[in-house]
């Protein structure tokens, strides 16, 4: 079975453009060094009325949003071996990467995943 990286965090909306091209960036780094999937999702139906709505976990405030993203790896030794791979990408570090990160990472809620259900 598969082995996902969640990530929940809150990114301001003026800054939700930088937030793409630094994702889509990721993104291409993640999936050429071997993630099988690399999805990043911001919030659209959010003001649900069944359950906690993310943006009460998340504690959003006026001119936030959510974003839920994931990556997809073979098995918990395979993300291993690509994160390692990424961190080391300069790539990831350089021109067209923001200085600063466009949400705050203290709000960000991150963990790995034993897939349990692949329908």
């Amino acid at each position: 079975m598969s082995y996902v990286d969640g990530f929940v965090l809150v990114v301001p909306k003026k800054k939700l453009a930088i937030y793409k091209s630094m994702a889509r960036k990721a993104g291409k780094v993640w999936r050429e060094h071997g993630a099988l999937d690399y999805r990043e999702c911001v919030g659209d139906d959010l003001k649900v009325k069944f359950g906690m709505p993310f943006t009460k976990l998340a504690k959003t405030r006026a001119g936030e949003t959510v974003v839920f993203s994931y990556i997809v790896y073979k098995s918990r030794a395979h993300r291993d071996k690509v994160n390692a791979k990424v961190m080391a990408d300069k790539r990831l570090k350089g021109p067209g990467m923001p200085k600063e990160m466009p949400f705050d990472m203290k709000r960000m809620a991150y963990g790995g995943f034993k897939t349990l259900v692949a329908a």
